[in-house]
């Protein structure tokens, strides 16, 4: 049996930190994927494509939105896949898949093969968003979880700007070739990477999961707070046990993870519809927009402005990073839900005032975009993410993950497919006062509803979700309890 081996001091993080940043490099792989529709879809509609004729708006707003459609299909399948065969398998069968996303693009030039290499980026999509916070949370001690579970969005930023960068300064052919060759050295790599311990526990493959458990917080196996950690493990899937086999169904069932369920359901589609996917996907085109009318920045192309929004992006994840375990899960995602939807509505303001002839300042639109994807990347994406793996036990997190995603995917499809369409007919200012308000709607909703997570046992955090009524039910429930108890004893 494999026997896994700390080298460095007892207690070290550094093992879990190794674990958490392969398993989301898989998110980097798939950020670039996504940066790569801004420079690439200026080039492949200009005059110069490398296809030989450009791509039209329709061809171009499929590709964008065709892989929010294959996650909606996706999504619960890659759930189930991490159920059945594995976290790990799963995390490498996504490699495998971008992969292919890649290689289909350097084999043909044709609009189906654009099309079809995005439908297999969907796959990615709906894995990377499923098995990636899922599987860092099982890694991860409460004491860093939050920080390594912000690692997700930290690697797609990351993934971005490195594909605006090369997207500026290479040819096209090369950049496909380097984004090929990253997937396919995770693969060989994360072979040498542990399963989750909460996996191997739920297969009954307990001595294992106390070698992985040993390897990933750098302590020997005999270890007090290892054999803590376990038992803690066992009695959750213990208590999942006795509710429904049917995890969806056990949700809607039960009133306090239906609360959580909702509440993970209306954050998660608040992130996807605040208005970071139509800008990181089109932010060249809309610099170039707002170009026209004397904005955005005169010595940077629309590309290069649109790689400084990836680098501003990659500052608000790292600011998460750093701020998520310190001022928590809510303040943060309130925060920055308020001022997107504050610098969301000064640039649809912008716009709007451009029609009628009125001329604001030019850094208007630059400075708006760059904020909005600051708050989005520092506290909107990343709290959720975390949040909806804390809110749940090992039974239901995959299940509510994939659920909120598949909601979120279908949100994100319709926005890819219609965003330009509708911006050109009815104005994108009217796009972006939608953003705003939903930003500003989302802030309200957590202020009022959110329970804060930071450093609480699921168990804490559920118990927040009940009403008045119901906390005193269970005390007065616990207490009759307990009297009857002592009534026995006294009898015996």
């Amino acid at each position: 049996m494999k026997k896994y081996y700390f080298v460095f001091s007892e207690g070290s993080k550094i093992n879990q930190l190794i674990c958490a940043v392969l398993i989301n490099f898989p998110v980097f792989c798939y950020g670039c994927i996504i940066g790569w529709m801004s420079p690439m879809s200026l080039l492949l509609q200009s005059e110069n494509s490398p296809r030989g004729s450009p791509l039209t708006i329709t061809e171009i707003s499929w590709m964008a939105s065709i892989a929010y459609m294959v996650a909606v299909i996706f999504d619960f399948i890659i759930s189930y896949m991490g159920e059945g065969i594995g976290r790990k398998i799963t995390l490498i069968f996504l490699s495998l898949c971008t992969a292919g996303c890649w290689i289909l693009k350097l084999c043909s030039m044709e609009v189906w093969a654009f099309i079809l290499a995005r439908a297999l980026a969907g796959v990615t999509m709906a894995g990377v968003y499923v098995i990636c916070p899922l599987y860092t949370k099982e890694i991860s001690e409460n004491s860093i979880r939050g920080f390594l579970g912000t690692l997700m969005i930290f690697f797609q930023t990351t993934g971005n700007l490195f594909l605006y960068i090369i997207g500026d300064v290479l040819s096209y052919t090369t950049i496909l070739w380097i984004c090929l060759a990253m997937p396919a050295v995770h693969m060989v790599l994360f072979l040498m990477m542990p399963e989750s311990p909460s996996y191997l526990v739920k297969n009954g493959k307990i001595d294992e999961a106390i070698r992985v458990l040993a390897w990933l917080r750098c302590r020997p196996e005999e270890h007090v707070s290892l054999k803590e950690e376990l038992e803690g493990m066992m009695k959750e899937q213990r208590a999942d046990a006795e509710s429904s086999q049917f995890a969806l169904k056990a949700i809607i069932q039960d009133k306090i993870l239906f609360r959580a369920f909702r509440i993970a359901i209306i954050v998660a589609l608040a992130r996807e519809v605040c208005g970071a996917i139509p800008v990181l996907n089109f932010a060249g085109e809309i610099f170039s927009l707002s170009a026209e009318g004397g904005g955005g920045l005169g010595l940077l192309t629309p590309n290069q402005q649109a790689m400084m929004l990836g680098a501003v992006q990659v500052c608000g994840a790292m600011l998460a990073s750093s701020m998520v375990e310190i001022a928590g899960r809510k303040p943060l995602f309130v925060v920055t839900a308020i001022v997107s939807g504050l610098t969301m509505c000064l640039l649809a303001s912008w716009f709007l005032t451009r029609e009628f002839g009125v001329a604001l300042p030019s850094w208007i639109p630059v400075t708006t975009l760059c904020l909005t994807i600051f708050c989005d990347s520092a506290g909107i994406q990343p709290v959720c993410m975390v949040i909806i793996s804390e809110m749940f036990s090992f039974k239901y997190r995959g299940t509510v993950l994939a659920a909120s995603m598949t909601l979120a995917s279908i949100a994100s499809f319709l926005q890819m497919l219609f965003f330009k369409p509708l911006a050109n007919a009815i104005g994108i200012h009217v796009s972006f006062y939608f953003f705003a308000a939903v930003c500003l709607l989302a802030a309200l909703y957590v202020i009022l509803v959110f329970p804060e997570t930071k450093l609480r046992s699921v168990e804490e955090i559920q118990n927040d979700l009940k009403t008045k009524k119901e906390k005193k039910a269970e005390l007065e429930m616990r207490s009759a309890k307990e009297i009857e108890t002592e009534k026995e004893n006294e009898k015996v």
